[in-house]
């Protein structure tokens, strides 16, 4: 009984707070300064912590696969709460298939991102001959005519013009959770039904989220790399930007799956069936 009670008052406090108007406008805007003036933190951080090294277990399980642990919780929410209100199995993939899109649109600029790196670099080797090192930087001899594939191949280093593809898919995934969870809030006020389980999913997606922002501090502080890591922000924000706030808000049709709660929380007015004015749950008859 004790912890039902301080899981709904958690999740009540969580959802209300992800729901606000003030912090769906201006999230992006927190978002945005973390990235831009993130990398200051570096003259403060020690690079003796555990989070300065590659290797931490954080960036190895998570980050490396951030999109799938992103659509594993966010899928399941989105599912769960849209199949509870309408029990409709094509609203709920109508739902689900804007993490497909997003999804597509980040496979994409990876591929142009690489195509990129790979038309711009060359391939090149540490000197063995003489000093290995001047002034702190690293002797290279380049090689010619070696693609990435094969410069890696053979323990050689690879340089070319680089956009911080984890920068960009940790603000994407920040701003697309931000976006599906703020649904909660209004759910719960209109006395949406949220049992334990549903409860839960959605602790866990705000649990992922703190994760995702953590993980960029860190990036940013411990691997701070201009203008990389800015471009890559705003490749997350761009492509946040045109899905959910420009082509989700078109409408529900068959090549839009609309906005978040679209088709579920009904706004009603004094011309139909309220009588107050007030959203409504649109409940399966």
């Amino acid at each position: 009984m004790f912890l039902n009670t301080v899981l709904v008052v958690l999740t009540d406090l969580t959802a209300r707070f992800l729901g606000n108007t003030m912090f769906r406008q201006h999230f992006h805007l927190l978002l945005s300064a973390v990235v831009m003036f993130g990398p200051a933190l570096n003259l403060w951080v020690s690079q003796h912590s555990v989070f300065a090294k590659r290797t931490h277990f954080l960036y190895r399980i998570f980050l490396r696969s951030g999109w799938g642990w992103t659509c594993v919780f966010a899928g399941s929410f989105i599912f769960l709460l849209s199949f509870s209100i309408r029990r409709s199995l094509s609203l709920s993939i109508r739902h689900l298939s804007r993490l497909a899109f997003a999804g597509g649109l980040w496979l994409g600029f990876c591929k142009l991102l690489d195509l990129l790196e790979n038309t711009t670099g060359s391939c090149y080797k540490l000197l063995h001959d003489g000093p290995q090192v001047i002034n702190g930087q690293p002797l290279l001899v380049l090689q010619e005519g070696e693609s990435k594939s094969e410069c890696l191949k053979a323990g050689m280093l690879w340089r070319g013009y680089e956009v911080s593809e984890d920068v960009f898919l940790l603000c994407l995934c920040c701003l697309l959770l931000a976006e599906e969870m703020s649904v909660f809030g209004p759910y719960l006020n209109l006395g949406g039904v949220s049992d334990a389980p549903m409860r839960i999913l959605f602790l866990f997606c705000v649990l992922l989220l703190s994760l995702w922002i953590f993980l960029l501090l860190c990036l940013l502080a411990y691997f701070p790399q201009f203008p990389t890591q800015l471009i890559g922000g705003a490749l997350g924000y761009l492509s946040w930007r045109g899905l959910y706030q420009g082509w989700y808000r078109l409408g529900p049709s068959w090549y839009c799956p609309g906005r978040p709660g679209l088709g579920l929380l009904n706004i009603k007015t004094s011309n139909s069936q309220s009588d107050n004015g007030q959203p409504s749950l649109n409940h399966c008859n």
